[in-house]
């Protein structure tokens, strides 16, 4: 498929996406939502992909929504575009594979929401994040008021979402947004390192671990023990679980075949 806010690349069994708006610093709009959420579901059912990375490439992640899109919107306008980010965020959210964010630059607003339906993100050191929405009269509206909270805790989420203020790339280690920072220069390459470590492990186990996770958040304690159990189950059906026993036995590496 061909986009035009967007570039999917994909090499050695890892999807690159990247934010294509240069001279608007990437904001999102329409456009960039249905093209995301196309792309998810392209990458969901490529068996080839074993990995997604997300990126604004090396300047800038996204720095928010595009305001003049919004500035006369009605509510009724609002409420179903907002359906269209929903519908991306959580088609990426929750594609069957890791996703991880590589961020430089400024990830504000959208961009910093798009951030947190990664399942990793990785900092360059000149990264930062905020949710500026309450300086608008507004509020985080593509789910950073629920997926914060559960990221980095309920107080420090309220202090950035009451601000609108920006943080730092190490104050977002220090406060668990990010899972680590790297000079702005090597962050492609560090992403994609670990991009092909995930690369390496078995498909199938991918999916449900990353399944058993998600899903375990929205349960109570007890369901989400249960499912987990399911998915341990499931997985000593399939061909990789045999391969990654005999491999240990035998003191080699595994070779996962994702069946």
């Amino acid at each position: 498929m061909a986009y035009e806010t967007i570039i999917v690349e994909i090499e050695e069994g890892i999807a690159t996406i990247t934010l294509n708006r240069p001279a608007v610093l990437n904001a999102l709009n329409d456009k960039v939502f249905n093209e995301l959420g196309e792309a998810a579901l392209s990458l969901g059912a490529d068996n080839s992909v074993r990995v997604v990375i997300i990126t604004g490439g090396d300047k800038v992640f996204a720095a928010g929504a595009d305001i003049s899109q919004m500035a006369n919107s009605t509510a009724v306008d609002v409420a179903t575009r907002e359906k269209v980010s929903h519908r991306a965020f959580q088609l990426l959210e929750n594609l069957p594979k890791p996703v991880i964010a590589a961020i430089s630059g400024y990830a504000l607003g959208g961009g910093c929401e798009l951030t947190l339906v990664a399942d990793v993100r990785i900092a360059a050191d000149n990264a930062q994040f905020g949710l500026p929405e309450i300086k608008l009269g507004i509020l985080p509206g593509a789910g950073g008021t629920q997926r914060l909270p559960r990221l980095i805790g309920t107080g420090r989420a309220k202090e950035l979402i009451f601000s609108g203020d920006f943080i730092k790339a190490d104050e977002a280690l220090r406060v668990g947004l990010v899972n680590k920072v790297v000079s702005a220069d090597q962050l492609a390459a560090e992403t994609r390192k670990l991009a092909k470590r995930f690369a390496s492990r078995g498909a199938v186990a991918l999916r449900l671990a990353k399944a058993s996770v998600n899903e375990g958040l929205r349960m109570d304690l007890e369901a989400g023990l249960e499912y987990e159990h399911k998915c341990f189950s499931l997985l000593f059906a399939t061909e990789d679980q045999k391969e990654g026993m005999k491999a240990f036995l035998e003191k080699r590496p595994a070779q996962f075949q994702g069946k």
